[in-house]
């Protein structure tokens, strides 16, 4: 049996969306940094392409290697996946969740990354997925991150 991932879950002070995907792309970019591999959730596929375009733009001499997760070969060549559809079957490093639910992705991560910010249907939502976690058995972590820790 699989060991029980750790739970951290990010608190952001301001509620602005692009602050907290840029937070989420500094998390990926440290998680491929150490060679972990990496799934990021979304809601819905224009989530996605926003995601996907500030992962190319969010810090000028960041490189995240990235594409749309279809396929588990993938991890062979690409270290961060992101979807809103299709998940991934196989075990994984770090589940970067940017998703209002937990995917059932997150039972093969071993590690669950949640990011919340002040924007209160995502606060909401937030503390929706850390009872689920309780319930679970799991202790989420809190991290509060202080504004001049923001992008």
């Amino acid at each position: 049996m699989p060991a029980a991932p750790r739970v951290d879950f990010y608190v952001l002070p301001g509620s602005e969306a692009r602050s907290r995907l840029k937070f989420a792309c500094r998390l990926a970019e440290k998680a491929y940094l150490a060679d972990q591999r990496v799934f990021v959730w979304l809601d819905d596929a224009a989530e996605l392409r926003s995601f996907d375009d500030l992962l190319w733009t969010f810090a000028d001499r960041s490189f995240v290697p990235h594409e749309i997760y279809s396929d588990p070969q993938q991890w062979q060549h690409t270290p961060v996946l992101l979807g809103c559809e299709a998940q991934p079957q196989q075990a994984f490093d770090v589940l970067l969740n940017l998703g209002t639910e937990v995917p059932a992705a997150a039972t093969r991560a071993g590690r669950i990354a949640e990011i919340v910010d002040a924007e209160e249907p995502r606060r909401r939502a937030g503390r929706n997925r850390f009872r689920h976690y309780r319930d679970l058995g799991l202790a989420p972590e809190t991290h509060t991150i202080a504004a001049e820790e923001t992008p």
